[in-house]
């Protein structure tokens, strides 16, 4: 029996009794100093403002900041996405395979991004392990001269390293909808003189999309909020959204205090929408018509 909204909410109620009570008043301290109240600072008014707001919104940093992290995450989780659904495709044939591959993929998942990203800088930086293996083969006149991967204005390295971080994640995902699933479907279709490409798109995809479509969602809220990566693998100009509202965050100024709430909670009301648009279109392709939360 398909339980109901209220049941839902009841099952619920727990978890969500612990996340109000340590983020919401956390959140409700950010919404305050964003428009000004509880602010260390003297001000003219003490009253509620959106001046802050105005004023981040017509930041030349925030819009270059706002477009290359929406940059990063989108392409990140695609090549998450498409990688690990195209591992996860690879590895389900064949027995030994099919043994290893829960192994071989949650291994990734045990490293911390902060690791990963170390790792990015040793390998793809300008004095990393590929830049003197190309130069030790005459490939390149000096390390120097390895392609800027890492702290580049398109923030390659960055995508880098969440693509190898959140890829097997995604494999992980997709391998074990494909074991739920089984192999009969794509045998049906492939006796009907099915393609390879054909199968995949009018048989496998629809199976997949919307496990991993929710994967791809949690990856790409993550990337568009993360702070570590971008700031040890991103450039002082345009940083990532996250860095520039820990930058003013930790700002000995005071002043820019509201500035970096107002960030934060940009940042966050942006997710929402994206997370909304994504369940409103995913819906009717799960089988029901309307969202469970919102």
């Amino acid at each position: 029996m398909t339980p109901t909204r209220p049941r839902i909410a009841a099952m619920l109620l727990p978890a969500l009794l612990v996340v109000i009570g340590l983020f919401g008043l956390g959140m409700f301290e950010v919404l305050q100093q964003s428009v000004g109240l509880g602010v260390p600072v003297p001000r003219e008014s003490t009253g509620p403002t959106l001046s802050y707001y105005a004023a981040v919104l017509g930041d030349r940093e925030i819009h270059a900041s706002l477009g290359l992290t929406l940059w990063v995450a989108c392409i990140s989780t695609a090549l998450s996405v498409v990688c690990g659904v195209g591992l996860a495709l690879g590895l389900r044939h064949g027995r030994r395979a099919k043994r290893g591959v829960h192994t071989l993929l949650q291994a990734p998942l045990a490293l911390p991004h902060l690791v990963v990203a170390l790792a990015t800088i040793t390998v793809f930086a300008q004095s990393g392990l590929l830049a003197r293996a190309a130069f030790a083969l005459g490939l390149i006149d000096a390390p120097a001269g390895f392609p800027v991967l890492v702290n580049d204005s398109a923030g390659i390295g960055i995508i880098l390293s969440y693509a190898f971080k959140e890829m097997p994640f995604i494999a992980l995902v997709a391998t074990t909808l494909l074991a739920r699933r089984g192999d009969g479907h794509d045998e049906v279709a492939r006796t009907l003189g099915a393609s390879p490409w054909q199968r995949f798109r009018h048989v496998t995809w629809p199976f997949l999309a919307p496990g991993v479509g929710a994967a791809g969602l949690m990856i790409f809220a993550y990337v568009f909020s993360a702070f570590e990566t971008p700031f040890l693998l991103g450039q002082p100009y345009p940083a990532m959204l996250p860095v520039v509202a820990q930058q003013r965050f930790m700002s000995v100024d005071l002043a820019d205090r509201p500035a970096a709430m107002a960030c934060a909670l940009i940042l966050t009301a942006i997710a929402a929408v994206v997370v909304r648009l994504y369940l409103a279109a995913a819906g009717p392709a799960a089988g029901r018509e309307r969202p469970v939360l919102f």
